[in-house]
Parts: structure tokens; sequence; C-alpha cells
């Protein structure tokens, strides 16, 4: 056999210099994957790429890179969503249901609606001021053993008795509104209970009263049953004062106090527009009758003249007389 035809058989066929290549200086292999890539490669390193920025086919994405399933439920999404306006009425409606569980539990728990009132005056100071929140029960409801009737009001004479107290004195606030009277209910202390027709002058506190007889009082006899009422901050009842009111009848009793938050009653005075803080020029001797009795209303659903104690209107020391006891015995004719 030649050289030339051992060149042929064994090894690399010579260029036209007659001359054999050289080896690779590796000793690699000279194939086309090794010498550059190919369109086929050029096109995986393209599919590679683009498969590196390409959504998932069964996603959406929102305009702040909030990843949804389409396939998800609406309830799914509206509570997973993180774009800004279904958060802010994701977050308005929650608050709207806690505030409403807490409305229904305070129902439940009071009897009545609203079961919460914002005091208007200074007329019950200083056991509660202008701007607090109290929180009352409908008559009858938690009432004590010594409360009366179906009311379970407790008098402040039966609760200097027995003992039984409500904020800082003897006897139970109660809520009330006489039929025919403009304004909101008016929130102050029962005192004592009378009978129809019963001269109750002897019974009451001296130091309550415009008159020194029967005759020269109001309400007196007591057109009909029901409680005297007073605010703490006042000097007068409420049966003798300018409020005019004729004893409270039990059916003119919409709640029970029992819990009073200070301050935060002022947020519903400040919408129903009775959250003025303006005193009241000194009583001169033409309107001081009109104001011996101050008043203190409560802010439930409407709004109502806000009247305002006379200075020197607070209650005595407790060496004051207090007003006899309205037992449910038998009392002597008068």
């Amino acid at each position: 056999m030649t050289d030339e035809e051992s060149g042929r058989d064994g090894g690399d066929p010579p260029d036209e210099s007659g001359e054999t290549p050289a080896d690779p200086p590796d000793g690699g292999d000279r194939s086309p994957e090794r010498d550059g890539p190919t369109a086929g490669g050029d096109s995986g390193l393209q599919d590679d790429r683009a498969s590196d920025g390409d959504q998932s086919p069964d996603t959406d994405q929102s305009a702040d890179g909030d990843r949804v399933d389409p396939d998800a439920g609406v309830v799914t999404q509206f509570m997973n969503s993180e774009w800004l306006p279904v958060v802010f009425l994701r977050e308005t409606l929650s608050s709207a249901v806690i505030v409403a569980v807490v409305g229904i539990v305070l129902f439940a728990i009071s009897g009545i609606w609203p079961p919460m009132v914002a005091v208007e005056s200074g007329s019950m100071e200083p056991h509660m001021q202008k701007g607090d929140l109290v929180f009352v029960t409908e008559p009858g409801r938690f009432a004590p053993d010594a409360g009366r009737g179906e009311t379970g009001v407790v008098t402040h004479a039966v609760g200097t008795e027995t003992g039984y107290d409500s904020f800082g004195q003897a006897g139970s606030v109660i809520v009330y509104r006489q039929p025919g009277r403009f304004g909101p209910p008016i929130i102050h202390r029962a005192r004592f209970h009378v009978e129809e027709g019963e001269n109750w002058y002897d019974r009451a506190n001296p130091d309550y009263l415009p008159g020194d007889s029967c005759e020269t009082v109001p309400n007196c006899p007591a057109p009909h049953a029901g409680f005297f009422t007073k605010g703490d901050n006042n000097g007068m009842y409420d049966q003798v004062n300018a409020i005019g009111a004729p004893p409270v009848k039990p059916s003119w009793v919409t709640g029970v106090a029992r819990v009073r938050i200070p301050l935060l009653g002022w947020i519903r005075l400040v919408f129903s527009g009775a959250a003025t803080t303006t005193p009241l020029p000194p009583a001169d001797a033409g309107t001081a009758a009109a104001t011996a009795g101050g008043v203190c209303p409560v802010e439930t659903a409407g709004v109502g003249t806000d009247r305002q104690s006379p200075p020197g209107s607070v209650d005595g020391p407790a060496s004051r007389p207090t007003e006899s006891t309205d037992s449910l015995a038998p009392r002597p004719a008068v």
C-alpha cells in the first residue's frame, strides 16, 4: 500500500497543497456543535429566555403585581386581592361588620334601642358629665330586689334604706320621656314614689321645694301615681321647677342607666348639633324662676334644648333631710 492510499484510509485527506491538516491544539472534535452555535441552538436559548418572563397561563396579574387566580371564586379573589381599592373596600366592610356585631350584642344585653345615650347638659354633675355616653337597659332588666314593680326602679328613699347606690348616690338613674313634651328624653334620679291624690309634701325634702305647703307647690296633691325625679346638680324636683313634669308614670320610663363612659358621647353630640359649650349668662331676677330647675336631656334620636343648671343649684350636704321612704306599706289618709 502506498503512502497516498494509507493517508486516505487512516487520516485526514491532504489539502490542496498536499499537506495533511494538523489536529486541533486541544485534541477536541471539530464538529459543528463545538465550532459554534447552530440555528437550532439559537432558538433553544431564545425559548429559555422567553420562558423566564412568561406568565402562567392560569393567572392574571394586576397593575400592582398582585397575582389572582381567575378560576378562584369571587369571594376568594376579593379576600386575597392586594389591589388598593379592593383593600380599602374590604377594610371598610370589616369595620362595619364589627360595629354591627357590637350593636347587636349591646341590644341583646340592654333590650332597648339605642342602648347608649349621650348626656347633653350638666344637671347630673358631678356623677354624670356633659358628653358622657351612658349604657342603659330596659326597665325591669337586671332589677334589684328593692326595685319597684315591673320598672325595677329603686328610688333614692328606698336606696337609702336598703343601701342600693348608683352613680354616686342612693337610687336609680332613669331615662324618661313625657308624652307631648318637646325635646329628647331626660336622665335624672328617681327620688321617691307617690300615689294618685297623695299629699306628698311632708315626705319630700323641703330644700328641694319652692313653697312651704302642699297648696303652694305644683303637682300637690299628686295628679296620678308616679316617680318624683331630680337632677343631682339641680336645686328642685323636676315636678316643681321649670321643667313642669308631673310625676313620672312607669310607662314613661324608657331605660335605667347602668354604665357611664366619659367623653365618648361628644362624638354623638357634635353630629347632632348639641355640642355647644358656650356658657349661659347668669340668671337675673326675671329669669331665675325659669331656670331654677335644670334638665339633663340625653341625645338619642332627636335633638332638644340643652338647659343648664343655674349657679348654686348643687345638692346640699348629707345633713340635709332626705325624702321619706316610699315603702309599699299602707299610709294614713291625708
